[in-house]
């Protein structure tokens, strides 16, 4: 899914291949192991294609990113209205000094926004067109829905008792939660894990089962295909020689 969300992004741009958006995927992936939020993602996909367009391949990849963010945030705070109307938790105290720099910063931006060279962004988005939107947003929601089914097919077959909404509903909280903290993405499963380990603590899950579907989770997502990017990465560097 990942694969043809990439496809259809880039064609944008230029027409690719199945075969060469899985390459430039599982490369990207490779290539972002030890970057914040992955974010060296967006050179190694840009490396792939002509000097002149890569800046634009690398705002793509940012708007396919956004998409998915859009899709977490979404499921996120359903998750969240669920937990507070269904168990007692303590909210996170809202540090009031930071809101009012991020209102400030966005302000300065549409202010000036033709010399921080917004302007061009803007009518860059605005020749997508909305089906492009459209399908890039179902592509993700489809990805969203498959990973989080792929936790609850774990928990199946750990032998844990749970509703299927109940748990349906956490793992949206978890998944927002993990969206929105900056992290490395060899260390993704840790982070996941802890946020796992408090929220399925609601309804007595073993910390133990949490901690191994997450790390399960991590190989099947990330480890595994890093590897194959890896083989990609190498073969990219020996042509470029």
């Amino acid at each position: 899914l990942e694969m043809f969300k990439w496809k259809k992004l880039v064609s944008i741009e230029k027409k690719i291949t199945f075969l060469e958006a899985y390459e430039q995927c599982f490369a990207s992936l490779t290539a972002s192991i030890i970057t914040p939020n992955r974010i060296g993602e967006y050179g190694a996909k840009a490396l792939y294609f002509e000097k002149g367009i890569r800046k634009k391949i690398m705002f793509l990849n940012l708007i396919g990113n956004l998409s998915q963010l859009i899709i977490s945030i979404f499921f996120g705070v359903l998750g969240f209205l669920f937990l507070a109307k269904n168990y007692s938790y303590q909210f996170p105290e809202i540090n009031i000094l930071k809101i009012f720099f991020i209102v400030i910063i966005l302000v300065i931006a549409i202010l000036f926004r033709n010399k921080l060279k917004l302007f061009k962004i803007e009518s860059y988005l605005k020749n997508i067109s909305r089906k492009v939107y459209f399908e890039i947003l179902t592509l993700s929601f489809l990805r969203y829905v498959f990973f989080s089914h792929q936790f609850i097919f774990l928990l199946r077959i750990f032998g844990v008792e749970i509703d299927y909404f109940t748990a349906l509903h956490l793992l949206f909280c978890m998944y927002f939660l993990a969206s929105i903290i900056p992290s490395i993405a060899i260390f993704d499963w840790a982070i996941k894990g802890s946020i796992a380990v408090w929220l399925f603590s609601f309804v007595g899950v073993n910390e133990i089962t949490i901690i191994a579907i997450t790390a399960i989770m991590w190989m099947l997502n990330f480890a595994i295909p890093a590897i194959i990017g890896s083989i990609f990465v190498l073969n990219f560097k020996l042509e470029k020689r």
